[in-house]
């Protein structure tokens, strides 16, 4: 299964890559996240529940960086476990580009699935994956509205974004660090563990 994407951050290229290596702000922007934890250099630990159609599943799992580029780029290695429910694992690329609007993160996103949730079928999967996306990045740009009001502020008043609105998706390249990456992040991390 492939996704990609991309969003329009207000903030700078840096303060989206601390944002994105920050345990505390993955867990808070993934859906269900129970757990992120450094276990090594460049190496963590994640914990999340999971409902797809009716499998719902309490997943656990790793995550590694690779290719680590700061603060424009790594590659993100996943695997995750989710008991009789089934697994995920892959990798994700992700991009962090800066623009004249702040920076702009892209993600790519490989993985696969088996088990009862591999069984749900691909449009499920699929579906369930890009909400799970898309749920990511909206508390992601609400944290970064939080953490950097100054940076949305300036463009509110230039009539750029609208509070509580979220970037809009377009396809493109790229995803989160520790895992949102994403991530999605992500990516990063979201679409792993629905193997999207």
């Amino acid at each position: 299964m492939d996704m990609q994407g991309s969003r329009q951050l207000a903030v700078t290229q840096q303060q989206a890559w601390d944002a994105l290596n920050d345990p505390a702000v993955l867990k808070a922007c993934i859906p269900g996240c129970d757990k992120v934890e450094a276990t090594g250099e460049n190496q963590y630990a994640i914990a999340m529940a999971l409902k797809i159609g009716p499998v719902s599943a309490k997943f656990t799992g790793k995550i590694s960086l690779t290719d680590i580029n700061p603060p424009a780029r790594y590659r993100l290695l996943f695997d995750g476990q989710g008991g009789v429910a089934g697994f995920g694992k892959g990798s994700a690329e992700v991009t962090l580009t800066p623009n004249d609007d702040g920076c702009e993160l892209s993600y790519t996103v490989h993985a696969s699935v088996g088990g009862k949730v591999a069984q749900l079928g691909q449009r499920l999967i699929d579906g369930a994956a890009k909400s799970m996306a898309e749920d990511f990045f909206k508390r992601f740009d609400e944290e970064m509205q939080r953490q950097h009001p100054d940076s949305y502020a300036a463009k509110m008043v230039m009539g750029e974004i609208e509070t509580g609105t979220p970037p809009i998706a377009a396809p493109a390249t790229a995803a989160i660090p520790l895992w949102v990456w994403v991530v999605g992040a992500a990516v990063l991390a979201v679409a792993v563990w629905l193997g999207s």
